[in-house]
């Protein structure tokens, strides 16, 4: 072991990114593997893998990207680094990639316009808004647990990470709190393709981004009918240049802001808790001086545990990154998770330091460019006034149990997690 027995020697040649099997190894062999990457083969080409039940032919292969200046460099690019063309591993029809993943899977000037749109919902002014919201929400996580578990333990992904950031979103669209269960099965699905668990098949993984997309569609057409105080509202009356969103590109906003706004949010305070479990440390440091540190310690937080491993672009025209030739066509996958773990640019990336200077930029909201997270201060809030509730009225709140980890290679989520207090 190395790296205060952070990560595990890995040589070249042992290791296939591409294999499902990779992402059920051991972290510390899978950041030994990346370690190595990065320090030996920083550009390197790989195959994709033939899923047994795919329905969609495999891909030519792709070039991962493990270090940060490179990451950064495609990022800021997009003219030469599209997204337009899909931005997970594998292919599909663009109808069906947009779909999911909505403007995410856009190039300008579409994703332009639909950013202009969507981006009223996520002003300075309306995320005031939904501060008081967020404080609510979280006194009403620490509420429910003093008075469901007398015992003092429970499960805290579902309990408190899952919860939180899902009541919010919910609340900001003005979806009713009985649907909420729904939503989360929904999402759970989506994102977990690849583990058993939550998504077996393609027609689970349609099934529930269907249920998603029509039942966002009813509420886009009853608040643009019947206009509320909610997101939804603002985003179905919004204009830019005279253009609203139509009910379809609002199904598809949605499935994205869901799936984005509930499930790396969760996964990102499922992750603090851990790391400030075992760097008790780090936790007397930010729990005694609150003010001073919470900038930082949420960001290190979310670099820490890169709640979204990667994403894909792909060339528009022959390049060279990094000193290797890319040809057009030819597929770039972003690996955030090593990136945010390069040497040349994170002094002692293995250590979780909440004190970390917010320069060079964590890449776990992504690198920049066009499709920097659209929610990323919202993210940053819930996840800051969640631990600001825990510490205050649960100071000795503890994970007691290892995690049970989303078998994945594009989120990095913990399904579950006991704690106790």
């Amino acid at each position: 072991m190395n790296s205060a027995e952070h990560y595990t020697d890995v040589a070249l040649g042992t290791f296939d990114l591409s294999d499902p099997e990779f992402w059920v190894a051991p972290r510390e062999v899978r950041e030994g593997a990346f370690h190595t990457l990065r320090t030996q083969q920083p550009i390197s080409y790989w195959e994709e893998f033939e899923f047994a039940d795919a329905q969609f032919p495999r891909g030519p292969g792709y070039w991962a990207l493990t270090r940060h200046d490179d990451i950064w460099h495609v990022s800021r690019n997009p003219e030469l680094f599209c997204s337009g063309r899909g931005t997970n591993i594998g292919d599909m029809p663009q109808e069906i990639s947009e779909f999911f993943g909505s403007m995410i899977n856009m190039d300008d000037p579409r994703h332009f316009r639909l950013r202009s749109i969507v981006s009223k919902g996520f002003t300075p002014r309306e995320i005031s808004r939904v501060e008081e919201y967020v404080r609510q929400k979280s006194a009403a996580v620490v509420d429910r647990l003093f008075e469901h578990f007398p015992d003092r333990q429970c499960d805290f992904v579902h309990e408190v990470a899952a919860r939180m950031p899902l009541q919010i979103i919910c609340e900001m669209m003005g979806i009713p709190a009985d649907d909420e269960d729904q939503i989360l099965n929904w999402t759970n699905t989506i994102l977990g393709v690849g583990d058993p668990e939550f998504t077996t098949t393609f027609e689970d993984l349609f099934a529930a981004g269907m249920g998603i997309f029509q039942y966002a569609q009813a509420l886009g057409e009853d608040r643009l009918a019947n206009p509320r105080e909610d997101l939804t509202s603002v985003m179905m009356h919004a204009e830019v240049d005279g253009e609203r969103l139509t009910p379809q590109e609002f199904g598809s906003f949605f499935i994205l802001l869901v799936v984005a706004g509930n499930e790396t949010t969760r996964n990102a305070i499922s992750h603090g808790m851990k790391l400030l479990t075992d760097h008790r440390d780090q936790r007397d440091l930010w729990w005694n001086n609150w003010d001073t540190h919470t900038k930082t310690a949420v960001d290190e937080i979310v670099r820490y545990a890169t709640p979204v491993i990667h994403f894909r672009r792909t060339a528009t025209a022959d390049t060279v990154v990094g000193g290797q030739k890319i040809e057009a066509g030819q597929k770039l996958v972003m690996w955030y998770c090593s990136a945010n773990r390069d040497e040349s640019v994170f002094t002692d990336p293995y250590s979780f330091d909440i004190t970390r200077s917010a320069q060079p930029a964590q890449v776990g909201f992504g690198a920049g460019g066009p499709h920097f997270c659209l929610g990323a201060n919202l993210a940053r809030r819930e996840i800051a006034v969640m631990f600001d509730e825990l510490r205050r009225r649960m100071p000795t709140i503890e994970v007691t149990s290892e995690p049970d980890y989303l078998q994945s290679s594009f989120i990095n989520g913990i399904k579950r997690m006991q704690c106790a207090w």
